[in-house]
């Protein structure tokens, strides 16, 4: 997929999220090259990981709860044996077991967490107990009560076992955390695991393949640091940014032609009853197809603004 220029700086950035860095941490660092504007990311991913974290810049993060929703995709090792308190290798160890399982039975295990599962969310998590992340309580020695969550696990494929590493990909569903699977996985293996490595590969429509580095977004803030080169270093920033319409090339397309247009974008109901889809769609007017917004056909036949690009 292209990149391309967006006006005003509205768009998403791919950024490939380095290793030891919060995700609210890369944040800062990306607003601070993109001179402040209005962002946020989506798909939190622990300080650990890697890989695909969406950064959305200005009218592109009214879309969030859109990716936030979606499917992901993991790369994972895991270490059998040893289990830490907070589920990765950055944890404190809290025991150590001998591993005595054979790679067919490791295979057989993997395949039972396909489908609907329910696991316990980590204590390090962002999840918040009376308006506190989680992973505040646990610094503190505090452990919470949390209820299992159901989940999605679409594929979970196993790539190889090195003594005590074990490695696969998993696809799942949103609120997954890898984490708790792995230390389920550990508990039905009975010899404890941890996370030593995690690499988003997906969310979305979105692969690892289109990634932008932060070193990427440096190179470009340092050779235009002359007041004179300000122009040409926002520029030059845009052509790293994704249309917001690139999140919803999967969904069926509906063109809007004169009223119709800006009923939508007022949010008035539209008929269109001649369009045979029920459910999202996305909204596109002129010859260029200019994005709208995402729309929802109803039973009635009538076209539901939900979200606009630009009101």
């Amino acid at each position: 997929m292209a990149y391309q220029n967006i006006k005003n700086n509205s768009g998403i950035l791919l950024l490939d999220k380095p290793k030891d860095i919060s995700s609210n941490g890369v944040l800062q660092h990306v607003r601070k090259i993109f001179y402040g504007h209005k962002a946020g990311y989506t798909g939190s991913l622990d300080p650990i990981a890697t890989g695909v974290l969406p950064i959305l810049f200005n009218n592109a993060t009214k879309f969030s709860k859109y990716l936030t929703n979606s499917i992901k995709k993991y790369h994972v090792i895991a270490k059998l044996g040893v289990v830490t308190d907070t589920g990765d290798l950055s944890g404190e160890v809290l025991y150590t077991r001998s591993v005595y399982v054979s790679t067919n039975n490791i295979i057989n295990i993997l395949n039972k967490f396909i489908g609907a599962v329910k696991q316990i969310p980590p204590m390090f998590s962002a999840i918040k107990y009376h308006g506190t992340p989680l992973y505040k309580y646990a610094r503190l020695g505090i452990v919470i009560s949390r209820y299992p969550r159901t989940v999605i696990i679409y594929q979970l494929n196993f790539i190889k076992r090195i003594d005590k590493f074990l490695e696969f990909t998993v696809l799942c569903s949103k609120g997954t955390y890898i984490r708790s699977l792995v230390y389920d996985i550990g508990n039905i293996l009975k010899c404890g695991a941890h996370v030593v490595f995690l690499r988003r590969l997906q969310i979305g429509p979105y692969y690892s393949s289109q990634l932008v580095n932060l070193s990427n977004l440096y190179f470009v803030e340092n050779k235009y640091t002359k007041q004179t080169y300000r122009f040409y270093k926002k520029n030059m920033l845009k052509t790293f940014l994704l249309p917001v319409s690139s999140m919803f090339l999967q969904y069926p397309q509906i063109k809007l032609f004169n009223k119709d247009i800006e009923n939508f974008k007022k949010k008035i109901c539209i008929s269109v009853f001649l369009f045979s889809k029920i459910g999202l769609v996305r909204v596109v007017a002129g010859i260029n197809n200019m994005f709208l917004g995402i729309g929802k056909i109803n039973k009635l036949g009538l076209l539901v603004p939900k979200c606009i690009l630009q009101s």
